[in-house]
């Protein structure tokens, strides 16, 4: 049986009784303690937890990522990193006794499995489970196995170690394999992990919840959630040995077979499954990245990568493994099938970083390694390994295999706490003051949000701060936090900055410098200007103007947005924002530079969709509905029930809380200032509209103007005339290079002559004053010509930068006398910045020269390097 007839034949089954079958939800959950979707029952946590009751039943085939096993991946013939899980669920409808029947008829009646091949396990203390196994199912009692909690309840050792909360025991049912399988032992059973028996089919009862140690009390609801791995059924249908047979993943391991010229199996099945998990990845808009879900998505192309670096392939190929996922699987996943090129695309972009990646870091690494050989080290510390993480991107992981080579243990753990330390430096934001926040925590209550429609509003003065501490009153010139009952001040939200104004009352008046939302409460950070402000009634005003450039910049956003999807395409999403007055900045996914030309798209769109005049329209709905009508969410936003979405025409619908405007035309001008990379697969565009754009065109008329004027062109011909200018220039500067290297080959003579033998190498260092220095490159080669060992260290004093070239002949290099050695070793002694090749090196003296100090201290360090590589 095909996967796409399992899949189809299960959820025909549970919807003919009564389950309502639910799509895949997106490896993207709504839940945001989660990383990825793991389970079935992931989508479902509002209905066990009971926030939800339109649906009694359940079913799905959910597609699931999981990076626990990712050692095992390939090692074993079950584990994946991505996988789909075929689930029945019930939420207080029915409990053990039909969720077992249901279980046991799909497999025997509907998939003809053998009675005598299936295997169960419970609970050790669920007699309710047992007895109904054995007594109407009428499994023999030899072939139920009652195991302990830490296998056969969830989650895993509920009971004694917790955590508190819902919980209940669980049962498996097993696949036997036969007797000539695994182990070979009579007494073998599903409590042995030889690999005869093979867990199909996992059935938790939900039936307790843990409050304490042992101390299990009974839901008011019980729940039944299952879990039946695609990929192991499909393989005992189909007969295969492993999963990685099956009809939707074997076409993929021959590929890799075919393409590698070995049947290296746990290598192939490895890489036929981290690829696949990232494929869906990017198709559900993770992209790589350094953080949280990038980062799993970067592992796992890098991890499949790196496994056939050494041993086949050093040249990107995992790309070409798309279309044949995007094949096998388009039609329980036609999303797959329609983005494949994005997704081949953003692959390739990661396998060619990394490769560069790995090129760098593994130059910088064999310096190490060398240094820690001569030093007669065993560790390479943990400084060591993190700059090589952190300057070159080298993974860990790729570190410890290097050293392991070479017998030398990386210090791993202080490594992790150099990272850990990073990355608390990257969570911490500057904000108001910590004790304000837990202050106005402490307030409870909820502030009323009035702006949408009000820009200036009669509110209550209900509470006060100055500092950490809540005071009765601010007086003139004090800076303090105000919080209103109503305000029509919108607070810093969604990358969009917060509105300013003031607040006037009987008593005095305050300026509003910054709005934040705490919980439900907005605040308003600012100072007295007049006399003092005290809890009263008062009316709040908020900047027109500037809440109008907001408005312009934040709705510019969304047609950027729409522009994007459309040129760029429509794995484009957004990343991140800061919308200021009338200029924005928009972070999206892209795996790629956006081209100039694609920028003048672009462009051209946005202000197409500016003269169009289209209505800017804005509406509460349900989160449901606005995904419905296909309205973009962004994945790290934790949405409410009713969600605000705003749409222009039919080529823009988001949900966004921000101010807008109420018609394209307001924006007046759009234009982009600056497309750059902010992390890998993470591109921003910046671009300033309204008066700014205005203000911008207008400079860049003016120097058009002044260019022509200044060539004695016309307007339209200056880029000609500069054209014309610049080959003029580049003549005369090859003419003067020429030039400089003939006079360079008449001093070389000279240069010779204050040689000197040491060890029967032939040693030069001198100082050429302002020499570039490709020209100092230049002359190092002269000077290396001829048949004997030369080493040559020379430097240049060029408008205030020292530079520096070492370069050795071919020879030296062969017997470890490298100019990227000695420049490695001595770099601190000399305070050189820079890097090479073997034969030659250069960069910069971040020291004042001494002159012929400077080169007498070369000459006794290489003395020393002689002496040490002896």
């Amino acid at each position: 049986m095909k996967c796409d007839q399992l899949r189809d034949k299960f959820l025909e089954f549970f919807h003919q009784r009564g389950h309502k079958i639910f799509p895949s939800d997106s490896l993207v959950p709504e839940d945001t303690t989660l990383l990825f979707t793991s389970a079935g029952m992931n989508q479902f946590k509002p209905y066990f937890l009971g926030e939800k009751k339109d649906v009694k039943r359940a079913a799905s085939c959910q597609k699931c990522l999981r990076t626990d096993d990712l050692e095992k991946v390939g090692k074993t013939p079950y584990h994946h990193t991505f996988f789909e899980m075929l689930g029945n669920f019930s939420f207080g409808d029915y409990f053990k006794e039909e969720a077992i029947s249901f279980a046991w008829e799909f497999l025997t009646r509907e998939l003809n499995l053998k009675e005598e091949r299936l295997w169960v396990s419970v609970y050790k203390e669920d007699e309710e489970a047992f007895n109904y196994w054995r007594k109407v199912i009428g499994v023999n009692e030899n072939k139920i196995v009652r195991l302990d909690e830490d296998t056969n309840f969830w989650p895993s050792s509920a009971p004694s170690s917790g955590p508190d909360g819902p919980c209940g025991p669980c049962s498996e049912i097993f696949f036997d394999k036969g007797k000539d399988k695994g182990c070979g032992r009579k007494n073998c059973n599903p409590s042995c992990d030889c690999g005869r028996f093979v867990e199909v089919w996992n059935l938790v009862f939900t039936q307790f919840n843990r409050k304490g140690k042992n101390n299990l009390l009974l839901l008011p609801q019980k729940n039944i959630d299952t879990g039946m791995g695609l990929e192991r059924v499909a393989s005992i249908l189909q007969g295969k040995e492993t999963n990685f047979e099956i009809d939707i993943l074997s076409p993929v391991g021959e590929f890799l077979q075919d393409f590698f010229k070995s049947k290296e199996k746990s290598l192939i099945n490895a890489i036929v499954d981290y690829v696949r998990a990232a494929s869906f990845a990017i198709s559900d808009g993770v992209f790589p990245s350094n953080e949280e879900r990038g980062y799993v998505v970067r592992k796992l192309i890098r991890r499949a990568l790196w496994l056939s670096y050494l041993r086949f392939k050093k040249k990107p190929y995992l790309y070409k493994l798309v279309p044949l996922y995007a094949e096998l699987m388009k039609k329980p996943y036609p999303e797959l099938f329609r983005k494949q090129k994005d997704i081949a695309e953003v692959i390739l972009s990661e396998e060619e970083k990394f490769l560069k990646t790995l090129e760098a870091g593994k130059n910088q690494l064999e310096i190490v390694l060398q240094r820690i050989k001569e030093e007669k080290r065993k560790v390479l510390s943990a400084n060591e390994a993190f700059k090589l993480y952190d300057t070159y991107g080298f993974p860990l992981e790729f570190t410890k295999k290097f050293a392991e080579k070479e017998r030398i243990r990386v210090d791993e753990e202080g490594f992790c706490q150099l990272l850990e330390e990073q990355r608390r430096k990257a969570r911490k934001k500057s904000m108001f003051d910590e004790g304000i926040f837990v202050e106005g925590k402490s307030i409870g209550g909820k502030t009323e949000f009035v702006g949408y429609k009000e820009s200036r509003c009669v509110a209550k003065i209900v509470s006060i701060f100055k500092g950490e501490e809540r005071v009765s009153s601010l007086e003139e010139g004090e800076e303090g936090v105000i919080v209103l009952d109503r305000t029509c001040f919108y607070p810093e939200s969604g990358g969009q900055l917060s509105d300013k104004g003031r607040i006037e009352c009987k008593e005095g008046v305050f300026i509003v410098e910054e709005v934040k939302k705490i919980g439900e409460l907005i605040v308003h950070k600012g100072r007295v200007q007049k006399a003092r402000i005290v809890p009263n009634m008062g009316e709040a005003f908020i900047d027109q103007e500037r809440r109008t450039g907001l408005a312009r910049a934040h709705t510019a956003t969304h047609l950027l947005q729409a522009a994007l999807r459309k040129i760029l395409g429509t794995h484009v999403t957004q990343q991140g924002s800061l919308v200021d007055v009338e200029r924005l900045r928009f972070d999206f996914t892209h795996f790629k530079k956006v081209e100039e030309r694609e920028l003048e798209e672009i462009e051209e769109l946005v202000n197409s969709f500016i003269l169009r005049a289209d209505k800017v329209e804005k509406e509460w709905v349900t989160f449901n509905e606005a995904i419905q009508k296909g309205a973009l969410a962004f994945f790290k936003e934790k949405y409410q029930d009713r969600v605000r979405v705003v749409s222009i025409s039919d080529y823009s619908k988001e949900l966004c809380g921000g101010t807008h405007l109420n018609n394209t035309s307001e924006v007046g001008m759009f234009c982009i200032t600056a497309e750059s990379s902010v992390s890998s697969g993470i591109r921003r565009i910046e671009a300033v509209v309204g008066k700014l754009a205005y203000q911008r065109m207008k400079t860049y008329w003016k120097r058009v103007k002044e260019v022509s004027s200044l060539l004695k062109s016309k307007e339209e011909e200056i880029t000609s005339a500069v054209y014309n200018l610049y080959n003029d220039f580049k003549k005369e500067k090859t003419k003067r290079e020429s030039l400089e290297k003939e006079l360079l080959k008449l001093r070389s003579g000279e240069i010779l002559k204050s040689k000197k033998e040491i060890e029967g190498i032939s040693f030069i260092t001198y100082q050429v004053n302002k020499t570039s220095l490709p020209l100092l490159l230049y002359l190092a080669d002269i000077l290396r010509q001829g048949n004997k060992p030369v080493f040559v260290f020379l430097v240049s004093q060029l408008e205030r930068k020292n530079f520096f070239v070492c370069g050795v002949t071919t020879d030296l290099a062969k017997r470890g006398l490298s100019a990227s050695c000695f420049v490695s070793r001595y770099k601190e002694v000399l305070s050189l910045k820079g890097g090479g090749r073997d034969i030659t090196t250069q960069g910069v003296i971040l020291t004042d020269l001494e002159g012929t100090k400077f080169r007498d201290k070369v000459e006794n360090l290489f003395r020393e390097f002689i002496l040490q590589c002896k």
